[in-house]
């Protein structure tokens, strides 16, 4: 997939755009509580018609906190810099979602639908190398930050 957006300036990320699996590890925090430690694994899929899949799933060692699960459907258009995306997350229910490949980072921006607390998210990927990622991420309700999360991908072999 990469290979088709080479001809966007400075694009040479490998998460999102090439299939792969990543691992991560990193923290998780909600308001008022102390940081929770999170092991987890996300598996890129890309289809012929340039469509992707993005499947995660995050635990939560020595907690007693129930596993997230995310289950990303999207479509990047050729030459394009930005995509749009239908979420499934155990936690949200149905999300509807937009990202931003930069040169340096890929942004996101969510929303739950038909969410009576008006819950949205964002998150971005910051390219430390070809293999490495540092994910920042927050989930609002309404005006407020409810939760945070930062973590360090590291692309697996295949």
């Amino acid at each position: 997939m990469l290979n088709q957006y080479k001809g966007m300036s400075q694009v040479t990320h490998t998460f999102l755009l090439e299939p792969g699996r990543w691992t991560m590890q990193g923290s998780w925090l909600e308001r008022n509580c102390l940081p929770i430690t999170f092991k987890g694994l996300t598996l890129v899929v890309w289809s012929r018609d340039n469509w992707f899949s993005m499947a995660t799933k995050l635990i939560f060692p020595g907690s007693d906190r129930s596993e997230i699960s995310f289950q990303y459907k999207g479509r990047l258009h050729e030459g394009d810099r930005q995509y749009t995306f239908l979420l499934q997350h155990n936690l949200l229910g149905q999300v509807e979602g937009e990202g931003w490949i930069c040169p340096d980072t890929i942004v996101q921006r969510y929303w739950v639908l038909g969410d009576r607390q008006r819950r949205s998210g964002f998150e971005t990927l910051h390219r430390v190398s070809n293999d490495n990622y540092f994910l920042t991420s927050g989930i609002l309700s309404g005006h407020f930050l409810t939760s945070t999360m930062e973590a360090n991908l590291e692309r697996q072999p295949q």
